[in-house]
């Protein structure tokens, strides 16, 4: 038993770290080659946790090498268009001007009601009111409305508005993240008259604390807190 969980966890280590050594992009979306090698890895990982007779090594040293392979290939992407066409593929516009491109849909696998549910994901219900929609290589789909369908901005109304700096957290569940304090220009006795101003006890009793520094920090108590 003392084994097997021994094994499993490091092969669970090796395959977070190799993720993490792939960056944020992989991470956040697979690409065709990305998705074969999540499910190359899984099986690999999954011999020698279940079958004790193999050797760790056996599952350790291929899914090492698929993770190098994949690193390769991912410089290599970056340096060559025609080898990140041919691995990622290219994006695929299905409207162009309010009109749908069967043609690309088709080649896509891509149907109606799957491109209407993905407008309508974005904001939209009339494909007419969309000048291009492409379909990326992820297969996210990207919707650009016309000019006259999007919301107009405060540098189109001429209005001015003042820049902020997004809020940072400040305590998370009683802990004060110092780091973020600093980041912010400020200190402990500021903090604490945030924390006074808003009825609040102590840090002990604030489950999360969000501030840019400016504005009203936001201030959620923990639960049964006074």
């Amino acid at each position: 038993m003392f084994t097997g969980v021994v094994r499993a966890g490091i092969l669970y280590l090796v395959i977070i770290a190799g993720v993490r050594l792939m960056g944020k992009r992989q991470v956040g979306e697979l690409e065709p080659s990305e998705l074969v090698l999540s499910l190359i890895i899984a099986d690999l990982a999954s011999v020698p946790m279940q079958d004790y007779g193999i050797p760790l090594l056996t599952g350790v040293a291929p899914i090492l090498t698929l993770l190098a392979l994949t690193m390769v290939l991912s410089v290599g992407t970056m340096k060559s268009r025609r080898l990140r066409a041919l691995l990622c593929g290219r994006p695929s516009m299905v409207i162009r001007n309010g009109k749908l491109d069967v043609g690309e849909m088709r080649r896509n696998r891509l149907t109606v009601d799957e491109l209407l549910e993905e407008l309508r994901c974005k904001g939209y219900a009339d494909p007419a009111a969309i000048r291009y929609a492409i379909l990326e290589t992820n297969g996210q789909l990207s919707v650009l409305p016309y000019a006259a369908q999007k919301p107009p901005t405060a540098q189109q109304m001429a209005l001015f508005v003042a820049e902020t700096d997004p809020p940072r957290v400040l305590v998370s569940d009683g802990e004060i993240l110092e780091g973020n304090l600093r980041a912010l220009g400020r200190d402990r006795n500021w903090l604490n008259k945030q924390l006074k101003g808003a009825g609040c006890a102590g840090t002990e009793t604030v489950f999360l604390l969000l501030s840019n520094g400016s504005d009203p920090p936001y201030i959620v108590e923990k639960e049964g807190e006074p």
